[in-house]
């Protein structure tokens, strides 16, 4: 009796796919140590910087902040017609950028070519590409 007591009480009910199941439930003291990559500070791991992620998020970012800074794209000072032209207006915020981009607009144009790096990287990934 003692033993199915002992039993019971190292198991918990478990559901697995369509039938449960009670599986045996691990000690704490039974927990792998923390290994450590690397060697310190000296250990660093540097395989991000040339990666396909990175140089996807790079240009992304890049792009959309060309084509808001010379134009292509609209900002603060340019707002887009119904017919998607780009007509200039006066936003009344201060800039010293010839061109009048501002910080909202480097944000708004940094966000967005974010967007976009993360829906190419995450379909390259679901694809198998990358």
């Amino acid at each position: 009796m003692a033993a199915a007591a002992m039993m019971t009480a190292n198991t918990l009910p478990g559901f697995h796919g369509l039938r449960p199941s009670a599986a045996p439930v691990k000690p704490l003291a039974a927990a792998q140590p923390v290994r450590r990559k690397g060697n310190g500070a000296l250990g660093a791991r540097m395989d991000f910087i040339g990666s396909p992620t990175n140089l996807i998020m790079v240009a992304s970012t890049s792009l959309m902040l060309f084509a808001g800074r010379f134009g292509l794209a609209p900002s603060a000072n340019r707002k887009a017609t119904a017919g998607l032209k780009l007509e200039v207006r006066d936003s009344g915020l201060q800039t010293g950028d010839l061109a009048g981009f501002t910080l909202a607009d480097t944000l708004a144009c940094g966000a967005v070519g974010h967007i976009i790096g993360v829906g190419v990287v995450l379909g390259l990934k679901n694809m198998g590409a990358l």
